[in-house]
């Protein structure tokens, strides 16, 4: 990414500043129509891709040369059109009313301009896929066997894309449109605010002392600061150059400092009450309120960070390491003096539950972190500091605008190509109607599809994908848009291409493949729980009082039973075939079957009972 200078650097920020003000307007006072507003957002994201981003590693980083701004400036003309022509395009019929050459030519324009910035922004994997999708359109007919598509003109092929809500300007760049920048807004008045600080300070003041302490606070802070920032890897960034370092200096393995990071901030994108831009898409590919998808992946996120505390503390107990000094941690009762810092959280949690739109709560949220940043000399926020807080928040959006956009040309092809309808028949053929055998399937999918792409992009592909196949299995559609997000997430921490994991392993200074195995054992729950509220809904507090009730209780055993298998000890070192006791006992407590969880349950308390008799030292594997 360039870092701009001088004049150029300040009309960039004018621009960004500009940007989100335009974006804070239609959050308060109302959206305009949905393909205006994703026209107007789109193009406005267009240029900064041209402008931070270079061509290749090879180009100019100190200033932008004179064919990026080229392309730049060629990049809002597709969007422009639309703003002064919207009136004809949404009365137009579609594969009726032919094209202009204008349109034609715009249409052209902005395909091939979007798959660049994708490849620049997002990445090659992602520009690939959009580029074969868009191919396949056109060039589809001429595949052989089960990939023969339908056969369609060059005009249809970008009428579809561009002057439609099914192609580019689908749901998923509304999303991006209408809630991801505000949230990103939100994000950057909570660390102008002192907010995010105070979530490290709140950590560190009552995790810090205790046994693995540092592990802990990377834990606690990286679930706070994951579900706003939407990025594993930025979040690895964001708080492991702080946290890896104090785990390694009370003598953890490198290795495993760097996978308790990379769990930790792979996770934070499935921790309510944000959780990326992924679960925005989700409540508007279901047609559902936000709350509901917030609800439904509280109690998995719950169990996936317990079993990594829960691990982390096992792996303290078995290294004997202790926690920091209390004198080089914030005080517990300074901390809580502060308190009222959780006040946009807090307002933010309660006005989704109530029934407020997600743009309005987080535009409450933004005047919360405000007020609160008032209270507070060392962190008070004057009127710059908050047009500071929209720039640091609006300069996000480059990555999910273009992940949506780009996404947006794969859902429209599978869309009019029947490409979605093949893809199920592809799963069908392989699974037999064996429902497991097809979430098997399609969770490989997801973790293909995540190992290239952002969590966003992957999650959009896969469920284009992969819910069609599980819906018509008999899942419940909430639960298969879930298991894909999850698998999309977690790829960030499976090799062979784990970005979180190899992100944390380059701080941590250990090998990536096996801090990537280290970070798939702490985060085994997240492999194991996706299957597991397919079948019981209870998981995702779905299925009434006593069973979600059941579903808990099961959870919270799976958690010791795993952690016990994962770690291998107890209050001393278990053999193999021990921790493979442990881990059919966590299964078991997964398991939709009341007598299952018992048995589970009941096996859990009975290698407690006769293996913890005996302490040991031993060294984490």
């Amino acid at each position: 990414m360039r870092q701009l200078r001088g004049n150029t650097q300040k009309l960039f920020y004018a621009y960004v500043v500009a940007m989100g003000l335009f974006h804070l307007y239609t959050a308060i006072f109302g959206n305009y129509e949905a393909y205006l507003q994703r026209s107007i957002h789109l193009t406005w994201v267009l240029p900064m891709c041209f402008v931070l981003y270079p061509i290749s590693s090879r180009a100019p980083k100190e200033y932008v040369p004179f064919y990026d701004w080229v392309l730049a400036a060629l990049s809002t003309l597709p969007g422009i059109y639309n703003m002064i022509n919207y009136t004809h395009i949404i009365e137009r019929i579609a594969q009726v009313d032919p094209l202009t050459t204008t349109q034609l030519v715009l249409g052209t324009l902005l395909l091939v301009i979007l798959i660049e910035a994708t490849r620049r922004v997002v990445g090659i994997p992602l520009a690939i896929i959009a580029a074969f999708f868009a191919g396949y359109m056109y060039f589809g007919h001429h595949m052989p066997g089960i990939m023969r598509g339908l056969s369609f003109t060059f005009e249809e092929v970008i009428e579809h894309i561009y002057l439609t809500g099914e192609g580019i300007f689908s749901v998923p760049l509304g999303v991006s449109a209408a809630f991801v920048m505000i949230f990103l807004i939100f994000g950057g008045f909570l660390e102008k605010s002192g907010v995010g600080e105070y979530f490290m300070h709140l950590a560190e003041a009552f995790t810090g002392t205790q046994a693995g302490g540092p592990a802990k606070i990377a834990v606690v802070s990286s679930a706070l600061f994951g579900s706003i920032s939407g990025s594993a890897v930025a979040n690895v960034y964001g708080t492991g150059t702080f946290t890896i370092p104090l785990m390694k200096r009370i003598g953890y393995p490198a290795h495993f400092a760097g996978a308790v990071e990379a769990v930790a901030s792979a996770g934070g994108q499935i921790m309510p009450p944000i959780m990326g831009a992924g679960a925005f898409i989700m409540a508007s590919f279901l047609g559902r309120p936000y709350s509901e998808i917030m609800i439904a992946a509280t109690l998995p996120a719950i169990l996936y960070y317990g079993a990594v505390i829960f691990m982390v503390h096992l792996g303290a107990l078995k290294n004997g390491l202790q926690g920091l000094e209390p004198d080089e941690l914030p005080s517990k009762k300074e901390v809580l003096k502060k308190l009222y810092f959780i006040l946009p959280i807090i307002g933010l949690v309660y006005l989704l539950l109530a029934g407020y739109t997600p743009m309005w709560s987080a535009t409450i949220g933004i005047g919360l972190a405000w007020g609160v940043s008032l209270l507070n000399p060392g962190k008070r926020m004057t009127p710059l500091d908050a047009i500071d807080a929209i720039y640091t928040g609006a300069k996000n959006i480059p990555m999910v605008c273009i992940a949506c956009a780009a996404a947006g040309i794969v859902v429209g092809s599978v869309g009019l190509t029947g490409f979605g309808f093949k893809f199920v028949g592809f799963i069908f053929a392989f699974a037999k109607d064996i429902p497991f055998v097809a979430l098997l399937l399609v969770m490989l999918v997801s973790l293909i599809l995540g190992m290239g792409l952002p969590t966003t992009g992957a999650y959009i592909l896969a469920a284009a994908l992969g819910v069609p196949a599980l819906a018509r299995l008999g899942f419940p559609t909430i639960s298969a848009h879930l298991f894909v997000f999850y698998f999309a997430i977690v790829s960030n921490i499976t090799p062979p291409v784990a970005l979180a994991a190899y992100a944390a392993s380059s701080i941590a200074g250990s090998p990536p493949n096996k801090t990537g195995f280290t970070a798939m054992r702490l985060g085994i729950l997240a492999f194991i729980v996706p299957f597991a509220f397919c079948y019981d809904p209870g998981l995702i507090l779905n299925a009434g009082l006593f069973n979600n009730l059941t579903a808990l209780a099961g959870g919270v055993a799976a958690i010791f039973a795993m952690g016990y298998a994962m770690i291998g000890f107890t209050r001393r070192p278990l053999a193999l075939w021990q921790r493979a006791v442990f881990c059919i006992a966590g299964v078991l407590c997964l398991s939709p079957l009341e007598l299952s969880k018992a048995a589970g349950v009941g096996l859990l308390l009975l290698g407690l009972f006769f293996w913890r008799k005996q302490k040991a030292e031993h060294r984490i594997a």
